[in-house]
């Protein structure tokens, strides 16, 4: 009987050195987009994939998420004293009651893929789901992790979530090379990690959504360390392909890539023009600042 993808893996550990200062002190993954911070948007895609266990890989100075993921009392007092039954509910839904938190101190930084072997005592032998919160996925109807859960229970393989990057980029991501097996579907024939472009077997980018067999712990534990000295989690994969079929899809939706300041933007921006609350005035104020 095959087993459904209940647990996601979300490696917060990183220094998140591209937005100093604002992350000296606060996590980059609590940066907001608009009013809901980063790794929220991330914990409610694997929500509505049907994750109920989310998994922390967490470092020094990250103390920020665990506290954003725990009740606040004294908050949800306050709001119940003031009446603020709208803000109540918004503070109650960021810990929806059927899902389980939990959090994992990765003592050292070797790597993606040392982050995700973290896990693995509370993974067990089940598939399970990693998330990087730098990368925002939009897809209201039909989030990019709950159509990678689908077509896992199609194939019962890994998954990588892809999307193809322009020709000039690849030395930013793994890049893959597949053989179709229908439009958005392909079996990964190689991987490689941040090829330079004149090297790269393609421009299609594995980003920040991955579904794995345990068997990847395995091969996490056989592997070296590889580029930046750190233990990739393209090379487990890369392994792990010798011995089982692994797929790329790729995802219906728009990604903004929130590691870098100008994909950050573009999601703060973008995430505002449709905001209920902000929408039309905010756009009145970019009209206005067009013209002025």
């Amino acid at each position: 009987m095959s087993k459904k993808v209940r647990k996601a893996v979300f490696p917060v550990a990183g220094l998140g050195t591209r937005f100093l200062p604002a992350t000296k002190a606060s996590p980059k993954e609590m940066l907001p987009i608009v009013d809901k911070p980063l790794i929220q948007y991330a914990v409610e895609e694997a929500v509505e994939a049907g994750v109920d266990t989310m998994i922390f890989i967490t470092g020094r100075s990250k103390n920020a998420i665990v506290d954003h993921f725990d009740k606040a009392y004294e908050l949800e007092n306050e709001l119940t004293i003031r009446g603020k039954t709208e803000l109540l509910r918004i503070v109650r839904q960021v810990m929806p009651p059927h899902v389980s938190f939990i959090f994992i101190r990765q003592v050292e930084a070797l790597g993606l893929g040392h982050a995700v072997h973290c896990a693995k005592t509370v993974i067990g032998d089940e598939p399970f789901a990693v998330i990087l919160a730098d990368d925002l996925i939009r897809n209201p109807q039909n989030g990019c992790l709950k159509q990678m859960v689908a077509q896992y229970h199609k194939n019962q393989c890994s998954i990588l979530g892809v999307e193809r990057v322009a020709e000039t980029e690849t030395d930013k991501y793994g890049i893959v090379k597949t053989k179709e097996l229908t439009p958005n579907l392909g079996q990964v024939d190689l991987i490689v990690e941040k090829p330079a472009p004149d090297r790269a077997p393609s421009n299609l980018a594995v980003v920040g959504r991955y579904i794995l067999t345990p068997k990847i712990f395995e091969k996490i534990e056989e592997t070296q360390k590889g580029a930046g000295g750190e233990i990739q989690l393209t090379d487990a994969i890369a392994a792990l392909m010798l011995e089982q079929n692994v797929f790329a899809y790729e995802f219906e939706g728009k990604r903004y890539d929130c590691g870098s300041k100008l994909g950050y933007l573009q999601a703060t921006v973008e995430e505002a023009l449709i905001h209920e609350e902000l929408r039309e005035d905010f756009i009145a104020y970019l009209k206005n600042l067009v013209v002025s």
